[in-house]
């Protein structure tokens, strides 16, 4: 019976351990205010404030045990923290690329615009579809774009034959209607009809020679760096050439492998779609680029998470027996202090409640170190991925968002209420003679 009452207690203990850590800040809060009125307004809460005060104060007389909690569970945070950050700062790099006032046409089935393909007829109706904003002469908003993948030299090789993959984008005028966040901010725009490239900032800080007035190779061609471009978003990680000659050089002909389009009316992509979706004559497939972008993050975005919290869970691993090891020696140490209460009154949920507190108190403070540490250190901090999906390499920084923080921050606190939580029951539960007998 004993063995099935404690398999029934790990059991409920893991359910809320998976809770806590899909809780909102707001859910923790009211958990936080119910506890604090519980310990405020009750005899038994009052009474486990009296013995965590106990505890709480010999806390600088076990420094270094107490430094054992609070390093390791900082550890834990400071791993994952980053870990999290990179995902988020890769989805966030993308969603920004997208908006709702603007589409992006592919080929029918296509999950991607590297496996898209639309030939010249196709990209004309796509033009000419109701629903697309025009510029001042009456010209439909919309840039047919072609997508292909060079290599080019690391900035940070080691030798000359270590390369990288970068996306090039074959586009015309009309994409800067269509794409109004980019700027130049180094050189100029490059020159229709000639092998002429603007380079994205990101890439610029990636690939060695992705400066104004250098030449490159790309393909069996010399190509030159006309600027460079900055948009916030994740087409600073490509290169630009005019979609002809980008077509003449990797022989794709008149086809395209999307059509990106400016909408008439924010809300008007259900009355585009609806058109294109009516043209018997085209099969394609289209999506807000806001959606396209959320989408093309959402593989490695998680797989970016699942890493950062099986190397966080391990680490937690060791951090919680680390916790156990040091709790148990203190509640060995305060033995008879505890029995004593006991013996006067005490019950025992006021001697586990007081435990955790001292435990989490710890855990708390690593969770905001680690956290601290990892703010400092990784946001902002520039990161880029190897060929990831349709965006090539791409380039973008590390966010330590609140979330992220607050994420670590529960992981911290799950932490230290297993480290004191079987200490603190076997307090709780051991007979009072024996404890008075034990130091």
């Amino acid at each position: 019976m004993k063995v099935w009452v404690s398999l029934l207690l790990i059991l409920l203990l893991a359910v809320a351990l998976a809770v806590w850590v899909m809780l909102p800040w707001q859910g923790a809060l009211v958990l936080a205010a119910l506890f604090a009125a519980w310990l405020a307004l009750t005899r038994s809460g009052r009474r486990a404030l009296s013995v965590a005060d106990v505890g709480i104060s010999t806390l600088g007389q076990r420094l270094g045990s107490s430094a054992v909690i609070v390093v390791g569970i900082a550890g834990v945070v400071g791993v994952m923290v980053p870990t999290l950050a990179m995902a988020e700062g890769y989805a966030e790099t993308l969603r920004k690329t997208g908006s709702l006032d603007t589409a992006l046409v592919l080929r029918g089935a296509s999950a991607a615009e590297v496996t898209s393909g639309l030939d010249h007829d196709s990209v004309v109706q796509i033009a000419q579809t109701a629903g697309i904003a025009r510029d001042d002469k009456g010209e439909p908003l919309a840039s047919p774009e072609l997508v292909v993948a060079a290599n080019l030299p690391l900035k940070d090789g080691t030798t000359a034959d270590d390369e990288g993959s970068v996306q090039l984008r074959g586009v015309g005028n009309e994409v800067w209607s269509v794409r109004p966040q980019v700027r130049i901010v180094d050189g100029r725009r490059f020159k229709p009809g000639l092998r002429e490239l603007l380079v994205g900032r990101g890439a610029a800080k990636q690939f060695a020679g992705l400066v104004p007035g250098h030449d490159i190779r790309l393909g069996s061609q010399t190509w030159t760096v006309a600027g460079v471009f900055a948009s916030g978003d994740a087409l600073e990680s490509e290169l630009w050439a005019d979609g002809d000659v980008v077509a003449q050089t990797f022989e794709r002909g008149s086809s395209r492998n999307s059509v990106t389009v400016r909408l008439a009316d924010a809300k008007g992509f259900a009355p585009f779609k609806a058109a294109l979706d009516a043209n018997p004559q085209l099969k394609i497939d289209a999506s807000t680029t806001l959606d396209y972008f959320s989408k093309q993050s959402e593989g490695t975005a998680t797989v970016i998470r699942v890493i950062g919290i099986v190397v966080g869970s391990i680490m937690a691993i060791g951090a919680m027996f680390g916790a156990l090891n040091t709790m148990f020696a203190a509640v060995a140490s305060r033995a008879r202090e505890i029995a004593t209460l006991r013996a006067i009154g005490f019950a025992g949920l006021p001697v586990v409640v007081a435990i955790l507190l001292e435990t989490m108190l710890l855990a708390l403070a690593g969770g905001v170190l680690g956290g601290a540490l990892a703010w400092l250190l990784f946001n902002g901090y520039g990161a880029s991925t190897m060929a990831a999906g349709s965006v090539g390499k791409l380039s973008f920084e590390l966010h330590v968002t609140a979330g992220v923080l607050w994420q670590g921050l529960k992981w911290a606190l799950a932490i230290g209420l297993i480290g004191g939580l079987f200490p603190a029951v076997r307090a709780a539960t051991m007979p009072v003679t024996a404890a008075l007998r034990e130091l």
